[in-house]
């Protein structure tokens, strides 16, 4: 993966909206959903959906399909997984599978010396 293509990914997410809409097609992978169903799910107007769903489709990160007179929407995971191959290929010095080895967040790379506390505390919630 691309420099750019990677910040252009991260553009399109810097939306709250749209980084729910993402994480909600990820959970329906691989069906997808069609925009009506993503709407009623997140509570969103269509007109608010439909541009949120252009920006992450440019993006690259949804797949779009017509059926009938709807277009059903799938997050792409293949380039999710190109994004995340391109975050950790230099982790802990060029040895990314040493990354996690472990369940602890503070065991990985000796992130422990270079964070506080309260920054351990909070990466170990979320895994």
């Amino acid at each position: 993966m691309e420099k750019q293509l990677a910040t252009t990914i991260f553009g399109s997410l810097a939306s709250g909206v749209r980084l729910d809409v993402f994480r909600l097609l990820v959970k329906n992978a691989p069906n997808g959903l069609v925009a009506g169903e993503i709407a009623a799910l997140l509570a969103l107007p269509p007109t608010n959906l439909s541009f949120h769903l252009k920006a992450l489709t440019q993006a690259g990160l949804l797949i779009v399909t017509q059926e009938g007179r709807y277009q059903r929407y799938r997050a792409n995971l293949v380039v999710m997984q190109e994004l995340i191959v391109y975050l950790t290929a230099e982790c802990c010095a060029g040895h990314p599978e040493q990354c996690f080895e472990s369940d602890s967040a503070s065991d990985r790379c000796d992130t422990e010396a270079n964070l506080s506390t309260t920054q351990i505390d909070q990466i170990d919630s979320y895994l």
